[in-house]
């Protein structure tokens, strides 16, 4: 079976961090596109960071941007995302996405909660 998995979510005051990790089961992550994503109730999906699978340059969207950072594991297995600073409206469930030759994959998600 091939899935990914996101772990780390959860509940953290204004101006806290966390990290998110998606592991890759099944497959590599090596020579993928890698991306994060999250999306609030009621609101549309909203892309934060990505990695192209060979030009290693990342995106990060303006709501995110000096904030958080995206990165693959040593051993590529799993895609990781790093979040400092955190505000009320990062408040979203948090999705990767990652991308190999034909095929293309979602996390369940993780929740992330961010208030005081």
């Amino acid at each position: 079976q091939k899935h990914l998995a996101e772990s780390g979510g959860g509940l953290v005051q204004p101006g806290g961090s966390l990290r998110l990790s998606c592991a890759a089961s099944g497959f590599s992550l090596v020579n993928s596109a890698i991306a994060w994503f999250r999306q609030a109730p009621g609101k549309a999906r909203e892309g934060l960071s990505c990695v192209g699978s060979t030009d290693n340059h990342a995106y990060y969207s303006d709501s995110v941007k000096g904030r958080f950072t995206i990165s693959r594991d040593n051993v590529k297995t799993a895609i990781n995302l790093q979040m400092n600073n955190l505000k009320p409206e990062d408040t979203a469930v948090y999705l990767c996405h990652v991308t190999v030759p034909g095929k293309n994959y979602w996390g369940q998600g993780t929740q992330v909660t961010v208030s005081s």
